[in-house]
């Protein structure tokens, strides 16, 4: 089901094949935010496995994709590992860390797509060509997102990009 979207002064437009790369923060993103905390001190989070469809397709369509996040847990690793996703974690600078993964990488930061939701993505969206927010972000990182998606964080906020970018421009 395709959704009307949410969009800033002027349309978001990107096609498949000009987007170098796309990021993900995790927390917030790829889940709800929330974390269970169970008696011996593991976490767990809930995922939407329709971003998992969403991530394969992605892949199929011959775009990277990485994860990047500031959280420590294993967790994060786990899901990369079941995406077949490179993971970031326990990252103190995600600005920083993108500009020198994109410069060894060779991809062109304006072509970069960045899905974030909270204050600690601020500064990488500033640098990439596309940030994107779910649609329950910080309100300052809504302001600065050329895309806000009607999904909420860990509700297929990647599946939802998916279907838009490849209905609205293929």
């Amino acid at each position: 089901m395709l959704r009307d979207y949410n969009m800033k002064k002027s349309k978001f437009s990107i096609k498949i094949k000009d987007i170098a790369l796309i990021v993900y923060d995790f927390d917030g993103v790829m889940t709800d935010n929330r974390v269970i905390v169970f008696q011996d001190g593991t976490e767990a989070v809930t995922v939407n496995r329709s971003d998992g469809l969403g991530v394969e397709c992605f892949r199929n369509f011959g775009v990277p994709q990485l994860i990047l996040s500031t959280e420590t847990n294993l967790v994060v690793k786990k899901r990369g590992e079941k995406l077949c996703l490179e993971v970031i974690s326990s990252c103190k600078d995600k600005k920083k860390t993108l500009e020198t993964y994109c410069m060894r990488k060779s991809y062109d930061l304006n072509k970069v797509i960045y899905v974030g939701n909270d204050l600690n993505d601020m500064e990488v969206m500033k640098i990439v060509g596309f940030p994107i927010a779910p649609a329950d972000s910080h309100p300052r990182i809504k302001r600065m997102a050329k895309l806000i998606t009607k999904t909420k964080g860990g509700e297929g906020v990647v599946r939802e990009l998916l279907d838009y970018i490849v209905h609205n421009n293929g």
